[in-house]
């Protein structure tokens, strides 16, 4: 009877090989601002920081990292669902080196943009300086691990961009040179002339699998309610209108992107609508407030505004869409990021 089972044992076996040679993602590689920032701010002289309580007060051991967050953040969601480690470090932490950076490594910093002004703004990591950290990186990954070895990850790796935001509401919408010389259409043209040439350049350096990431319901940010006063503290809708926008300019780069570079796959990873639909329907979610942040008094708090000082800080941040007032809460950067990993980079799987 036992040759029976043989034809199924060989199909086994088949079945496990091409599952190891399946390409696996073995690091996960971040660029971009505070959404994606895992400490590289904490490295360098800016004003926007959070190494301090009560930032990362829910992150194991309780202790502030440089995340935007009570927690974790979409990239160390996104690095275990890929079966990888449950943080990605920062670039510029001195706690962390090459070999910790092999399986995941952030080269994003709070507050930069596409456009160079936005990081001059708050003294912050422009994105062609993160560029050059990578590169500094894929030579250190190189000796580290040989020409070879080296060259595999990076290519095998799922690279994550996170930005644009701050392009618009901390440098756009508050200052008059951009606006003075752009409209806001030509603005996002200009972005995404950014984004385009950005992904050109690391896909000339090795990067084949890329995440570009969508702006959020931008106007329905605490901080920008807040200012709402005549809208009533609703969300401001000509904001996420051009987010909308934005995201749909983006769609069209990343059509474009994989008929015009051979061997790569850019996808649109677009948090909009699911948070929108947190933001709208939070009970459904289990939260209790989506309209303020649970840091201070919710309002307009972020950085060294949100301490540990301020008596007001929610005591369960679970119930909060926002932990500050521009930051998502761990539990909702965890529920953005599944849905993003099952709907969108699942193809990465």
């Amino acid at each position: 009877m036992a040759h029976m089972y043989t034809p199924w044992f060989f199909f086994v076996q088949l079945l496990i090989l091409v599952a190891e040679s399946r390409a696996k993602v073995p690091a996960v590689i971040v660029f971009g601002d505070s959404s994606v920032d895992a400490g590289n701010n904490n490295q360098i002289s800016t004003v926007l920081k959070s190494n301090f309580v009560p930032y990362g007060r829910d992150f194991t051991g309780g202790r502030p990292t440089g995340r935007f967050s009570n927690g974790r953040i979409p990239p160390d969601f996104i690095s275990e669902a890929f079966g990888l480690k449950p943080t990605v470090p920062a670039y510029l932490d001195p706690n962390y080196n090459i070999s910790d950076f092999a399986t995941g490594v952030c080269f994003a910093s709070a507050g930069t943009g596409y456009d160079n002004q936005t990081s001059d703004v708050l003294s912050v990591i422009p994105l062609w300086k993160e560029l050059e950290y990578y590169k500094e990186y894929q030579k250190k990954l190189r000796a580290y691990l040989g020409e070879e070895k080296a060259n595999e990850i990076l290519s095998e790796s799922l690279y994550l961009m996170s930005l644009g935001t701050n392009d618009f509401l901390e440098n756009y919408y508050i200052f008059s040179g951009r606006s003075s010389q752009y409209t806001v259409p030509q603005y996002e043209d200009f972005l995404v002339g950014i984004a385009g040439n950005f992904i050109k350049e690391i896909y000339s350096l090795g990067a084949r699998k890329v995440s570009l990431g969508g702006l959020p319901p931008m106007g329905c940010l605490p901080l920008e309610r807040t200012t709402n006063f005549f809208g009533g503290s609703e969300c401001i809708e000509r904001y996420n209108n051009v987010a909308m926008e934005f995201n749909g300019k983006l769609n069209t780069l990343v059509g474009k992107l994989n008929k015009q570079l051979p061997g790569i796959k850019v996808v649109l990873s677009n948090p909009y609508f699911i948070l929108q639909k947190i933001i709208r329907k939070p009970s459904s979610y289990g939260y209790e407030n989506a309209a303020v942040a649970c840091c201070a008094t919710g309002m307009f708090e972020m950085g060294y505004l949100c301490n540990r000082y301020n008596m007001l800080t929610c005591s369960d941040a679970s119930k909060y869409v926002f932990w500050d007032s521009f930051h998502p809460t761990e539990k909702t950067n965890g529920i953005i990021s599944d849905h993003v990993v099952k709907t969108v980079l699942k193809v990465f799987l």
